[in-house]
């Protein structure tokens, strides 16, 4: 006796689901992190108000990372020399520093912007474009700045914690300056399309695996991988903003106001 033609509605979901684009259920999987994440979050911390959300983010974050970004940073790293590494790392400092430069001007910081452009000046001319350090050697220090800080110096409170998809870590007030940072990066002044890209997908690696040794550090130590990069993050971005000298929190705003 044959089985009755009742269609499997497990296969045909399965089906469909295989059919998707790419990018689809990239977002399924994001909407699916970020509901679970919603029902496991009571009382989120003040200045992360959106924790649930937050804490969505950041796993899907850290799935893309240990699934790709990761990996390509490991084989980057292993392949390549080290002295290969340190003239690309060397490059994209002094694309980074022009920017500084502009924005430690914003901030009216004399001595940091001189810093920053002779910086530029110096290593691009006898460094080879930059590839080699040569102002570092003649002991002009690095002063990384962008316009999130700006607006920090300029007195903005940071507003609530952010994680941005695939981004990461930011703040309402960082958040905000992203298309002004976005903007001024000389990469985005590259008119050749594949010649952007490929240097935006190279700082990428770069700099991932400048930090896989600090991200073993983090599995390793944090029982809440999320709280202990977001505290960290904080910390690091408050000293940055009062120069290593932040003033007792109970005197400033609340942090989890909009600027």
């Amino acid at each position: 006796m044959t089985e009755p033609l009742v269609p499997n509605s497990n296969i045909r979901l399965r089906k469909q689901l295989l059919g998707l684009q790419p990018v689809v259920r990239f977002g399924a999987l994001l909407v699916i992190v970020l509901l679970q994440a919603c029902a496991t979050v009571a009382n989120p911390d003040p200045r992360d108000p959106l924790e649930s959300w937050n804490r969505g983010v950041f796993g899907f974050n850290d799935a893309v990372d240990r699934a790709v970004v990761k990996p390509v940073a490991i084989v980057y790293r292993d392949v390549l020399p080290h002295w290969v590494r340190t003239g690309v790392g060397n490059f994209f400092n002094n694309l980074e520093d022009f920017w500084s430069g502009v924005n430690n001007a914003l901030q009216m910081r004399g001595l940091d912007t001189a810093d920053s452009l002779g910086r530029v000046v110096i290593n691009t001319t006898m460094g080879l474009g930059g590839l080699l350090d040569v102002a570092s050697e003649m002991n002009m220090e690095r002063h990384p700045a962008n316009f999130g800080l700006t607006l920090g110096r300029w007195g903005m409170s940071p507003g609530p914690f952010i994680v941005i998809p695939f981004l990461g870590s930011s703040t309402l007030r960082d958040s905000a300056a992203m298309s002004i940072d976005i903007a001024g990066n000389p990469v985005r002044r590259v008119d050749d399309d594949g010649v952007r890209n490929g240097l935006t997908l190279l700082n990428l690696v770069d700099t991932r695996a400048a930090y896989l040794k600090a991200g073993e550090v983090v599995e390793e130590a944090a029982l809440d991988k999320y709280s202990f990069t977001r505290d960290a993050f904080l910390q690091r971005r408050r000293n940055q903003v009062y120069d290593g000298n932040p003033p007792d929190e109970s005197a400033e705003p609340d942090p989890s106001l909009a600027p």
